[in-house]
């Protein structure tokens, strides 16, 4: 018997059903978060209420003002309850939840383009009140990365600002941002940062994506001070997303760099902490605004999701050694897919797929496993 994936799609519109052809077949199903098109750029998941399910976070608005969205999920991968994150609507990029105070349960930091980014506390059911700011409060703000920047065992935040210095705000260890550190150069374009341990030292360092022809880089951190740098792309991408995994099982942590109408990279890591070898992704010249990275199909290897901009998202099966990947659309949709993400939404023990799109349904596809 060997493992075979029948990935289904579901729409989940609340009260419509429909089928979406492509590589997810079978009697294809899928599910939307709701049935309004919002300018969504942010989708995050986490148990808010503490019921032990996963629920969702979207970030809405983009530059325009939009309505920031909590969904709680029954348990069963469907979500029947709704409600507003605060009493502002603004122009967000992202949700993201994390246990920023040390309570034990799940809060909120909002990213805001050119408003101020709001902390919303939770008080351990689900009810979230707005608590207080971070960072600059009129940054080009594109992306919020949450951890422990500092070694301290509380989470920090750092902020990408397109355009405009990118900043680390440090946890007080109440959930308090006040200190401020800065990364990267002024004009720095940078979309997206990600943190990780590239030189296993123990504390994280910064792997940061850059647009508009800018080198993408690996900051390492030295008591916060980031001036030693490790270029990976081709040093002239329009990289607007990154993911981090090791792909051939080597050890070594490799970055994939979801490119603007360039091929999308992986970029191997060496037992010398150099990202010099980058393979392309086949099909891959799209505009990809997103990137998820899984084990999807439960093979013991990781796969990588894509969103990408008014062209079909993709889903890569890795064929084992981390360098040849299966490509499929994961439908015949061409939206803007802002965000993906790659969580188990009913509980089944496999990873489903969900989507932030611009000016669309957020829909999320449940993944079917069978045997043959």
């Amino acid at each position: 018997m060997k493992s075979v994936i029948t990935l289904a799609i579901l729409l989940l519109s609340l009260s419509a059903f429909g089928q979406i052809e492509g590589y997810f077949r079978h009697n294809p199903t899928s599910y939307s978060f709701g049935l309004g098109e919002n300018l969504s750029a942010g989708i995050n998941f986490g148990d808010v209420d503490g019921d032990g399910d996963i629920d969702v976070a979207v970030a809405n608005g983009r530059h325009w003002v939009g309505q920031n969205e909590i969904y709680l999920n029954a348990g069963d991968g469907r979500f029947r309850i709704a409600y507003d994150l605060g009493k502002y609507r603004s122009t967000s990029y992202a949700a993201k939840l994390a246990d920023l105070d040390g309570d034990g349960d799940l809060d909120i930091a909002v990213a805001n383009d050119k408003a101020p980014n709001r902390l919303f506390r939770n008080d351990g059911h689900g009810n979230f009140e707005e608590y207080g700011t971070f960072g600059a409060p009129d940054a080009n703000t594109r992306a919020i990365t949450i951890g422990d920047i500092d070694g301290d065992q509380d989470l920090d935040i750092v902020i990408c600002n397109r355009f405009f210095e990118n900043e680390i705000a440090i946890n007080d260890g109440t959930g308090q941002f006040e200190e401020i550190r800065y990364f990267g150069e002024k004009d720095d374009a940078t979309l997206t940062v990600l943190m990780h341990d590239v030189n296993g030292d123990g504390i994280n360092d910064l792997v940061a994506a850059n647009r508009n022809d800018q080198q993408n880089f690996i900051y390492l951190n030295d008591g916060l001070k980031f001036d030693e740098k490790i270029p990976f792309g081709t040093g002239t991408n329009d990289t607007r997303t990154i993911a981090l995994a090791d792909f051939n099982g080597d050890g070594h942590t490799d970055i994939v760099t979801g490119n603007i109408g360039q091929s999308n990279l992986i970029c191997y890591g060496s037992a010398e902490g150099t990202y010099e070898r980058c393979v392309a992704l086949p099909d891959s010249e799209r505009k990809t605004y997103a990137l998820a990275v899984g084990d999807v199909d439960q093979d013991g290897d990781m796969d990588i999701v894509v969103g990408n901009s008014r062209e079909p998202n993709q889903l890569y099966l890795n064929q084992g050694n981390g360098e040849d990947f299966q490509p499929f659309d994961l439908s015949n949709q061409r939206l803007q897919t802002y965000d993906i993400k790659l969580v188990d939404l009913n509980q089944d023990g496999y990873l489903d797929i969900m989507e932030a799109n611009s000016g669309a349904r957020n829909y999320y596809y449940l993944n079917i496993v069978g045997n043959d």
